[in-house]
């Protein structure tokens, strides 16, 4: 996330350094252990030397009621995977189970991911940095009462909600290959934020939202904007989509912050994805 600032911009840099160590399971597609790789090529090619590193501070279960339901959050919060048994209600209910696994120390991976994108806002918010990086969060799929596409907590929610105390309209730019659902059920009947998705749609693709005729409702309509794309996309074509429809959304809603998240799925022989933009073209 960034706000608007001069060349010399201040860049916060948010990192725990056992935001690496959970499983989700043996054959789970999701690993936080390349959180723990970012990291330390991060480190090796002197990219904390530009930046301002922070150990991020942990977001609350009051800090996520922001956003979830009460007892969605106190569910996280109980269920392990040595109780799991005593919540099989619950556990259909929030929608956890295949994609969204019970693992120990779930709600503490929560925290941590929720915690960095909340102090990144606020440091924005406090004109304490320009840009303020997370690579840990983006789980843009998260509804307000369930779990969803490996997320548990709406990170991107949470951060915008707390830039919205200060900022009159926020940008949120997603250009993982999953439409941004949960962020833009989140915000569709608001002119506040503006939400745009570039991503792979049609054939059952998850999660099966993003259709270009969804444009916000009531006092959003028009505010969400989708782009949806086929698979094998590259990076000319990526590139003529993508500047165009910016430029005119800058152009037309003048944010004062913008949220990007870079999900890393729509590169190039992603295990998920289909495109085929290189690191270049995703950037």
């Amino acid at each position: 996330m960034g706000s608007d600032g001069g060349s010399n911009r201040v860049v916060a840099y948010f990192y725990d350094g056992d935001v690496g160590n959970f499983h989700y399971g043996p054959r789970h597609p999701m690993k936080p252990q390349r959180l723990a790789v970012t990291h330390s090529l991060v480190l090796n090619y002197g990219l904390d030397k530009k930046m301002q590193l922070y150990r991020p501070y942990r977001a609350s279960a009051h800090d996520m009621s922001r956003f979830h339901s009460t007892d969605y959050i106190e569910f996280l919060q109980r269920v392990t995977p040595q109780n799991i048994q005593g919540f099989s209600k619950s556990l259909s209910s929030f929608n956890v189970g295949d994609d969204c696994p019970v693992f120990d120390g779930l709600f503490d991976f929560c925290s941590m991911y929720t915690g960095a994108s909340l102090e990144g806002a606020i440091k924005i918010n406090n004109e304490d940095c320009d840009i303020a990086i997370n690579w840990s969060g983006g789980l843009h799929h998260a509804k307000k009462t369930e779990a969803s596409g490996f997320c548990y907590i709406n990170d991107i929610v949470i951060s915008i909600l707390e830039l919205l105390k200060y900022h009159p309209r926020v940008l949120y730019i997603d250009i993982d290959i999953h439409h941004g659902d949960g962020v833009q059920e989140a915000f569709y009947h608001t002119d506040r934020v503006m939400t745009v998705s570039f991503h792979k749609y049609g054939n059952y693709f998850f999660p099966g939202t993003g259709d270009m005729y969804e444009i916000g409702s009531e006092g959003g309509r028009y505010y969400s904007v989708n782009v949806p794309l086929r698979e094998g996309i590259d990076d000319t074509s990526y590139t003529l989509i993508f500047k165009p429809i910016i430029q005119s959304v800058m152009e037309y809603y003048r944010p004062t912050v913008i949220v990007l998240q870079c999900g890393a799925d729509s590169l190039a022989n992603d295990r998920l994805g289909c495109f085929s933009l290189s690191a270049k073209g995703h950037g």
